[in-house]
């Protein structure tokens, strides 16, 4: 994990985002160990507490489980639920603002389409 914290957002909640986006990209898998509290806590240069608040908020989420005396593990289905919830929050939340900013800059859908195809500018 290479972490850059921002001001905006608690940490222990930027924590928990990178382990989902770890999840959502294939490099944690069911079955798959978390680091420990305190590696993670020393290797950061972070309060414990932080680590385990969102580690907490993963397992509250049933996307992690508590192995007592072993760890922390990824559930079966996890990238299935995370990817699920991940898309419906995208198409409730950033959707809209992306198709306002789309129509505001006189944007069509094959330009756009054409871009995304070979990576280069509009």
């Amino acid at each position: 994990m290479n972490i850059g914290w921002n001001d905006n957002t608690p940490i222990y909640r930027q924590l928990k985002e990178r382990v989902v986006g770890m999840m959502l990209d294939g490099v944690l898998r069911a079955g798959d160990a978390l680091p420990s509290v305190r590696q993670i806590a020393a290797e950061y240069q972070l309060n414990p507490i932080t680590v385990s608040k969102a580690y907490q908020e993963l397992v509250d989420d049933n996307l992690v489980e508590k192995r007592r005396g072993i760890g922390m593990y990824v559930t079966e289905g996890a990238s299935e639920k995370l990817l699920a919830s991940e898309r419906e929050r995208f198409v409730r939340e950033e959707w809209p603002a992306m198709i306002e900013r789309i129509r505001r800059l006189g944007l069509n859908v094959e330009e756009l389409l054409r871009v995304a195809q070979t990576g280069g500018a509009a």
